[in-house]
């Protein structure tokens, strides 16, 4: 009955909103779902982010950036906001997501998802290609050097028009979401870029399918937390010399 009046007062732009006193700590740990900001993830995830990406310029690391499940943008804008504070006029940013929320689990195929339904939460996690292009236009950003991929991962990563990554983040929650993006994308993912996980410790089906992809593709490299939420690890030459070798 709430969701579907949620649903039903959501068709008509209206929000039920608590107040909620403003915590420091877990704005900066991204532990709350703030009501307006263009971000959940934090104010620790969003600087080692513009770190990666500068790292990525400083060190000439090839390719274009891309976060898969973007919700409002606020992360690819920090994104596209460095590239244009360092004066890149080649990379492109890419946003993964299909605008309408996250799948349904299919225990069938992913039984690791079996009892997460987040595409209940679709009246906060669905935002709109329009609105996240509007974020974008807000700050200056929206460019032909942003690029949309709109539609579920499994029908829109494979074949993506992107042939080198420098930094791949992935926000997906879910066990499938998170091994299709990583199946489709990991390979073009050039030595020394960064593989970001954001949901890596406390969603348990993201870790288990980061686990499984490690396992089957033999990564080594270090998986380093973040801010006890998200985690990385750079891509080796090895990794890339092994790929090449297959």
């Amino acid at each position: 009955m709430v969701r579907r009046v949620l649903s039903i007062l959501a068709k008509r732009n209206i929000r039920l909103v608590r107040s909620i006193p403003f915590d420091e700590q877990k704005r900066n740990l991204g532990l709350d779902w703030p009501v307006s900001a263009e971000t959940m993830i934090g104010m620790q995830r969003l600087t080692h982010l513009q770190h990666c990406v500068e790292t990525v310029l400083a060190e000439e690391i090839p390719g274009d950036l891309i976060e898969c499940g973007v919700w409002r943008g606020g992360a690819c804008i920090l994104m596209r906001a460095v590239l244009c504070a360092y004066g890149d006029e080649e990379r492109c940013v890419w946003l993964a997501d299909s605008f309408e929320g996250v799948p349904p689990p299919d225990p069938e195929n992913y039984s690791a998802d079996k009892d997460l339904r987040l595409d209940l939460s679709a009246h906060v996690l669905a935002i709109p290609e329009s609105a996240v292009r509007n974020n974008f236009k807000r700050f200056g950003l929206l460019d032909d050097r942003v690029r949309f991929l709109p539609g579920w991962f499994k029908d829109t990563l494979l074949d993506a028009p992107i042939d080198r990554i420098a930094l791949l983040r992935l926000d997906g929650d879910l066990y499938e979401s998170t091994i299709q993006a990583l199946d489709a994308l990991y390979s073009r993912l050039s030595a020394g870029g960064f593989c970001i996980i954001d949901d890596y410790h406390p969603m348990a089906a993201c870790r288990q399918a980061v686990t499984d992809y490690r396992q089957r593709n033999s990564i080594s490299a270090e998986i380093i937390d973040i801010d006890g939420t998200g985690v990385y690890w750079r891509k080796s030459s090895r990794e890339v010399n092994t790929q090449a070798e297959g």
